[in-house]
């Protein structure tokens, strides 16, 4: 496993490389620029800018540059942000997304897990159809109307919770935005699991622990549930890249400084190393993921090997 974890690190330098230098170009050949305001700054204060960020070097010098330093994690300064480095906002933002990230991905693997064994259990009876009717719902009701929605029942109506803002170590502060963030998730989750179950409950190997008479408990969560959160485990993979790096709608709406809200700031102000350190950022955790999900896959069923 050790070798097979080592190829795939060593595989997925190509593909970062592949992915930085696309968007670098991609962005860079987008029109403005991050020093263009509404009042144009005098010719001599452009000038003084464009050499400090080698903003006046060939196109081509410019990304070796940037390849020099994100090859030893330096993601350089911030144009917008211009009291900080790239690093220093993801050492105060990227915790914040990823606590935010790790509450949604728990609550729906919690939540959606277990409302998709149900309804598959009583599957095709009203507790089936409720489940789903309200799956089907959470998916394709977007983020930025559950979060509005939220804000005026439970922050402004009810004054239960706080609408928006964030204080370090406040919990409080995090309800409304996990919860928005896991609805669509477990809505997802309950769908893939309902679907799965279903399918695990009428394989050979279930018919045979009930021939033996095993527990409902045992057939049901050591034989089915194993080999029917195959398809969760596959599909957590890139939803948990997303959640851990913050949700560019939930933070915005919630004013929470993660790092989805400055990826918006940075891609409307021509923030071009913020916008390219949050793709990198962003690509590393779904390569990472990616690979947890195949090494979780090997836990699952013992029939997947890594020679």
């Amino acid at each position: 496993m050790l070798r097979y974890v080592l190829e795939r690190l060593l595989g997925a330098i190509p593909t970062l490389f592949f992915i930085v230098t696309i968007s670098f170009f991609l962005i860079r050949i987008a029109p403005g620029g991050p020093f263009d305001l509404e009042r144009p700054l005098e010719a001599k204060v452009m000038e003084n800018l464009n050499r400090i960020y080698h903003l006046d070097e060939p196109l081509w010098n410019q990304y070796l540059i940037y390849l020099k330093s994100i090859a030893v994690l330096d993601f350089g300064p911030s144009f917008y942000f211009r009291d900080f480095s790239i690093n220093e906002l993801f050492a105060a933002s990227l915790p914040i997304s990823m606590q935010l990230g790790l509450s949604a991905l728990a609550l729906a693997l919690i939540v959606g897990g277990v409302l998709g064994v149900v309804a598959a259990l009583r599957q095709n009876h009203g507790l089936d159809y409720s489940v789903m009717a309200a799956a089907t719902l959470g998916v394709t009701i977007p983020n930025f109307v559950v979060a509005p929605v939220l804000q005026l029942l439970l922050g402004v109506h009810f004054g239960w919770l706080p609408v928006g803002g964030w204080t370090a170590g406040s919990y409080v502060d995090a309800i409304l935005p996990v919860v928005t963030l896991a609805l669509p998730q477990i809505a997802v989750v309950a769908r893939l699991t309902r679907g799965s179950m279903i399918e695990a409950l009428r394989s050979n190997h279930v018919r045979t622990a009930r021939a033996y008479g095993l527990s409902a408990y045992t057939v049901i969560v050591v034989h089915a549930l194993r080999g029917a959160l195959l398809p969760v485990v596959s599909y957590l993979g890139p939803a948990a890249a997303a959640l851990l790096t913050g949700s560019v709608v939930v933070e915005t709406i919630f004013g929470i400084p993660g790092i989805g809200r400055y990826f918006v700031q940075g891609a409307l102000n021509r923030d071009y190393t913020l916008v390219m350190g949050t793709v990198v950022v962003v690509a590393c955790f779904v390569i990472l993921f990616n690979l947890v999900v195949d090494l979780l896959y090997a836990l699952l069923d013992p029939r997947v090997r890594f020679d």
